[in-house]
């Protein structure tokens, strides 16, 4: 199987590539928000909510892209991906809307990115949404679920890589938290700094649950 490679564009933007395909998740244009652009060109394009922090697809999208917008089932070549329904808020979307939890399988590597959930999961949401390999998790609160929530979803859905998303950094514009209250909560010896970008494949997962924090 080929390889994987991960990139953080900053927010909830990630870039999940191998040679085939490049799958980009939620893009913003950087300066709504007070940092950089994403600098990359996504073969498919996931957009959990139509917020201008997550749906600049025009920065990342090629004429060809496919833009993804709904939770129905899509494959492309080798590449499946489904939606799960959720919502932006703890109200069932009454203050925000609504949220798509995309779930999408590469190299055999199940991918979770919650978008902006903004609420514990219910036990129908996370049985369709099942065990995965990688999960993309909101923790800054304010607009999303904070530390604590994430830590319960973690504790919900079971994944073998945590990947915090949606957190404050320098020059972000939006009034949410850092990344403290998350690492707090977290066992220090299962916190790994992967810079920028990861490379990886399956057979490197094993069953350590390893929190994987990225730099931008």
């Amino acid at each position: 199987m080929e390889p994987i490679r991960v990139r953080w564009h900053g927010h909830s933007c990630f870039e999940v590539a191998t040679d085939e395909v490049t799958v980009v998740t939620d893009p913003h244009d950087g300066k709504s928000l007070g940092i950089q652009a994403p600098k990359v060109r996504g073969d498919v394009v996931l957009v959990s909510h139509d917020h201008f922090d997550h749906s600049a697809t025009k920065v990342v999208a090629k004429p060809e892209s496919r833009i993804i917008t709904s939770p129905d089932h899509v494959r492309v070549g080798d590449l499946k991906i489904r939606g799960v329904e959720t919502f932006h808020d703890a109200s069932e979307g009454q203050s925000r809307g609504g949220n798509i939890a995309f779930v999408f399988i590469l190299e055999g590597v199940k991918f979770c990115h919650l978008g902006d959930l903004g609420h514990l999961l219910t036990a129908e949401q996370a049985k369709a949404i099942g065990r995965v390999d990688v999960l993309f998790v909101p923790v800054g609160g304010v607009f999303t679920i904070d530390a604590e929530g994430a830590w319960e979803v973690v504790g919900t859905l079971s994944p073998g890589i945590i990947v915090p998303m949606h957190y404050r950094v320098g020059g972000l514009s939006l009034s949410i938290r850092d990344l403290t209250p998350f690492l707090d909560l977290a066992d220090p010896d299962c916190v790994v700094k992967v810079g920028n970008v990861v490379e990886f494949s399956k057979a490197d997962l094993d069953d350590e649950q390893l929190v994987w924090i990225f730099t931008f």
